[in-house]
Order: structure tokens, then sequence, then C-alpha cells
């Protein structure tokens, strides 16, 4: 069931509940008060008759039973009696008068000469009467008399008032019906906008949104799941980007092995079979030695991003300017073969690195700046101690990198160059480290670039000051 038809039959169940108690209530309380007022008007009648009877027998003994019939004859005259009149002794009836008094209820063990007894009776035609019954002596005897009030109108009308009460219980149920469904229609509505939004995501349509402009607790939640939704897309574009960034990576990957091996094994192959001079088996051992080596570096790069994912690593407190001169010490002899000039300026100071992945972060900076001068230069490495860290910048005048390269040279197998790149021995994975370094320190890493002047990388850490 709809919750538009629950939200209705609840409604129509409270309004027959309350107005079905309320009507009936109502009806009763008019009805008991109308009986109350009846049953006390005909008290009253009747105690000034039988007051009457005994007046008159105070005054003027009756001296037998025809005389007390005669004055109770003369009293009904005056139809102060209602329907019916009974007078009887505990043996015989005297006096009876009106069809009613066929139907009198015995009530004379219930009353005596200071109290009346009181009761309700019907008759087969439908008929209701008040019974009225009190005592009185005459010399020594009692009698008791019966006297009988039609009060079948009040009955008839609460049965006109229960007959109204039903056509307008019926009137009212029906129209609480369509109001409620109506008003449950457009309460209910932004759910079935927002069910409509959960179907087309589900579907599929990630830019379906409910946009439900309330300021209810429907609305709120329409809010929140358009968030939700907002969310789901940018991380399902983001898994997107993922996956295609991983099917490049397996792609490149598969090329970088593919093109040395294929090498690797033609010439394995032509040296088990012996066919070639001294010479060329020279230069094919040095071939496969050189294209291992290029593997190895490889997979070695590869193990320290896949190790720099995995957040095994710790952090201590060590000098960036110390490992930065040691470093540049020991890489400057083999630059200066290559007509590289390799200087450095840095800021004393501690703050919280990993000591081993700090160097492979100057290393690639400086290898990948190295690639960028094949004609010799000059590269710069400056740092600076910051609040939550250090700041290291390597610089150098070389070629300089393309404006349409710059956002993705920290991918996986990405060159700018890509012929230079491999006859150099890289495989795009340097700059794919130090960005992983660099967030593993919660820090950052950018570069400044102009073919032909050179570039600056700046590498923000964030690991802390010791």
């Amino acid at each position: 069931m709809k919750f538009r038809l629950k939200t209705t039959c609840c409604m129509l169940t409270l309004m027959a509940l309350f107005f079905g108690a309320g009507g009936s209530a109502l009806i009763s309380v008019t009805f008991q008060n109308s009986l109350l007022q009846e049953k006390r008007a005909a008290q009253e009648s009747y105690r000034m008759i039988l007051n009457t009877l005994q007046v008159v027998n105070s005054m003027d003994s009756w001296s037998d039973e025809k005389d007390i019939s005669e004055t109770l004859e003369q009293l009904s005259a005056q139809d102060a009696f209602g329907a019916a009149l009974q007078l009887h002794s505990e043996t015989k009836t005297l006096y009876s008068k009106g069809p009613a008094a066929a139907h009198f209820v015995n009530l004379t063990g219930q009353t005596d000469t200071t109290h009346l007894a009181c009761t309700i009776f019907s008759t087969p035609e439908a008929y209701y009467y008040l019974q009225l019954s009190g005592s009185f002596y005459i010399d020594k005897d009692i009698y008791y008399l019966d006297a009988a009030y039609n009060i079948s109108s009040i009955y008839e009308t609460r049965r006109q008032q229960q007959e109204i009460y039903q056509y307008i219980f019926i009137i009212l149920l029906a129209a609480c019906a369509c109001f409620s469904y109506i008003l449950a229609f457009f309460l209910t509505r932004p759910l079935a906008r927002l069910s409509k939004a959960s179907r087309e995501i589900a579907c599929g349509n990630y830019d379906y949104r409910s946009n439900i402009k309330s300021n209810d607790e429907i609305g709120a939640v329409s809010r929140d799941f358009d968030l939700m939704a907002d969310h789901l897309q940018n991380s399902i574009e983001e898994l997107r980007e993922a996956m295609d960034r991983q099917n490049q990576f397996i792609g490149n990957f598969t090329h970088e092995l593919k093109t040395p091996m294929t090498s690797i094994i033609g010439y394995a192959d032509l040296l088990r079979g012996q066919t070639l001079a001294k010479e060329d088996e020279a230069e094919a051992a040095e071939y496969i030695f050189s294209e291992g080596k290029r593997l190895e570096r490889l997979s070695l790069k590869l193990l320290d991003i896949f190790v720099s994912k995995q957040d095994a690593w710790t952090l201590t407190k060590a000098s960036p300017a110390k490992i930065i001169t040691a470093l540049t010490g020991y890489l400057k002899h083999g630059l200066l073969l290559e007509h590289i000039e390799l200087d450095c300026n840095c800021e004393e100071g501690y703050c919280q690195l990993d000591t081993d992945f700090f160097g492979s972060l100057l290393v690639n900076l400086i290898e990948n700046a190295r690639k960028a001068l094949p004609d010799g230069g000059q590269i710069s490495v400056h740092s600076a101690m910051t609040s939550d860290g250090c700041r290291i910048q390597v610089k150098d005048n070389g070629k300089g990198i393309p404006e349409e390269s710059i956002t993705h040279i920290t991918e996986a197998f990405y060159r700018v160059d890509k012929s230079r790149s491999r006859a150099q021995g890289g495989a795009g994975l340097g700059l794919t480290l130090c960005a992983e370094i660099a967030r593993m320190h919660n820090g950052t890493i950018s570069f400044q670039s102009s073919e032909g002047m050179g570039t600056l990388v700046t590498v923000e850490l964030k690991g802390g000051l010791a």
C-alpha cells in the first residue's frame, strides 16, 4: 500500500474514532438529560396525586373500596396520571385504567410509604413508558399506586438524532477521505520525486537530482540526498579516472617491458646459436646488460612507489641541510663529467622526515634536471625551513617543459621527450615517486617552467618540526 493511502486510512480511522465517539456521547447525554427531566416532571405529578389521596383519606375516611375507585376516577379525569393508572393491594387490583396498565412491572418489593420505585417498560406496539410506584395506608391496610407516563417521544427523538448523525457521519467520512487523499498526495509528492531520483541514479543517470525546495524534513532529506548524489558522482568520476590511469599504467608498463625484453631475447638467442663474430658477441652482451640494468631500475622505481603508497614509513627528526649537502657532494663528480655544475644553498634546521624517501626525492629531482641538460648546464638546490616542515627547490637552466605537459609529468611513464628519455634510461617514474613522497609528508610538489629557460621544482614537506 502506498504511503499516501496509509496516511488517508490513518486520518479516516482517527476521524471515525473521535467523531463517532463524540457524536455518540453527545446523543447519549442529550437522551439522558431529556429522560431525567421527564422523570422529574412525572415524579412531581405522581407525588401531587399521591398526596391528594392521603389528604382526602385523612379528611374523610373511605367507607369501602368503591369510594377509593370513584376518587381515582375523578382525579384521572383531569389527565393527571398520564397514560395509565392502577391501584392495588397485595392481593387484588382495585382500580386500573389505560392499555399500558396491563404491562406494569411489579415493584411492590422496591417501594414503601417514603420511597418511590421507578422503571421503564415497553409495549409490543414499541411504546416506552416511565412507571412510578408508591404506597400509602388506608386505615391499617397498605395500598400501591402505579402510574405510567408515555416517554416514547424521547426515544423517537433519539432515533431521529441517530439517523441524522449516521447520514452526517457518512458524508463527513467521504469528505474526509477526499480531503485526506488530496492532502496526502501533495505531502507525499516530494517523496515520489525523491524515489524517481534514486531510480534514475540507480539506472546510471548520475546527473539527475531531486531538487525539492521546501523547509520541512522532506526538503532536508532531499538536500542530503542530492549532496550524497554529488559525492557519489564525484567518487564515480574519480574511480573512472583511476581506472583510466590504471589501464594507461598497465599499457605503458607493458610497453616498457616489451621493447627491452624483445631485444634481450633476440640477442640471447643469437648468442646461444653461436653465429656472431667476437666483436658482435661483445656488443650483444653489452646490450643485454644495459637493458637488464634498465629493467632493474624500472622495477626498483615501481617498488619504491608501491611502498610509499602502503603508508609504510617512519618520520624521524632529521636535518634537510645535512642530507642535501651529503647527496650533492656525492653527485657532483658524476655531473661534472657531463659538464653540469651542481651547487646548493641550505638553511639549517630540523624537521620530521623519512630520510630514505627524502634521499630518493632529491636524487630523482636532480636526475630529472640532469636529463634536461643534454649539453651541460647548471643545477641549483635550495632548502628552507617552514612553520611545519621544509621547502626544497631544484632549479635548472635546461630546455624546460611545454605548458601542456606540466599537468601530466607526475603521471607514471609520462615523458616530455619520449625518445630522449628512453635513450637516457628513464621510464617516466621519477616524478611520480617524488609526488608520492611529498604526499606521504602531507606536502605538495609544483613546477614552474618555460621552454628554453629551464625549470623550477618546489616541494613543500609538512611532516612537522622536530
